[in-house]
């Protein structure tokens, strides 16, 4: 079984649909693959159920329904940061619940997907935050870069952050998340010369978001 956490620059990146991207590239190799959020922020009830729409692309996306509780663990209505909508509604995010999901999501797929919340450190709680969960769960980690001004810096901070949690990032996805960005090219470049991880492939932008019509272009680590 290999599984990996997927994080990003910053939020609304575009990493739920490169997460999604990749499970379809799994699928086309013939592996089992599933997604897992851990915890989202932001949802609605539809047919009796809590559902979050980022958890629910992974649910599609993935080679089968494992079930919302195992694949998203936590679901607050809010659509804020996680932190502060678990205290509104007097939610205890315990990493022990998302870990133990987890290992049983590992035990149904080839291929598991876990993406965080928005950015690499995204407070889950007064002292635990995303990085902190990545480090629990030890896996190797997948940096999604929305292409976009600023996103140098970004990257590069978020790449430092993973090596100071003892983490591998085992490679980054270039998102092209701002049609309109200038020096497109450059940027790319400059990214890829400095990053410490290869580029695992350049998502171009998809006004109509079809994941599945990128898997072509992006496939996970060897």
């Amino acid at each position: 079984m290999t599984a990996y956490f997927i994080t990003g620059t910053d939020t609304e990146i575009g990493k739920t649909f490169v997460t999604c991207t990749l499970l379809h590239s799994a699928r086309r190799q013939g592996l089992r693959a599933l997604g897992m959020k851990p915890v989202a922020a932001g949802a609605e009830t539809i047919n009796g159920e809590s559902l979050n729409e980022d958890a629910a692309r992974l649910r599609a996306a993935g080679s089968f329904d494992p079930g919302l509780a195992l694949l998203n663990p936590y679901c607050l209505a809010s659509p804020i940061a996680p932190h502060i909508a678990a205290a509104e509604e007097g939610v205890q995010i315990e990493v022990s619940h998302i870990l133990k999901a987890f290992e049983a999501l590992r035990t149904q797929a080839d291929v598991v997907l876990v993406e965080g919340v928005g950015g690499f450190r995204v407070p889950l709680g007064d002292d635990y935050d995303t990085a902190d969960l990545a480090r629990d769960l030890g896996l190797p980690v997948i940096l999604v870069v929305g292409m976009r001004l600023g996103c140098i810096n970004h990257a590069l901070l978020s790449a430092e952050a993973i090596a100071a949690r003892g983490l591998q990032l085992v490679g980054w996805v270039a998102n092209q998340v701002d049609p309109a960005m200038l020096r497109f090219d450059q940027n790319l470049e400059a990214l890829t010369r400095r990053m410490p991880a290869p580029l695992m492939g350049v998502v171009p932008f998809q006004a109509d978001g079809d994941a599945a019509a990128a898997a072509a272009g992006l496939r996970l680590p060897a």
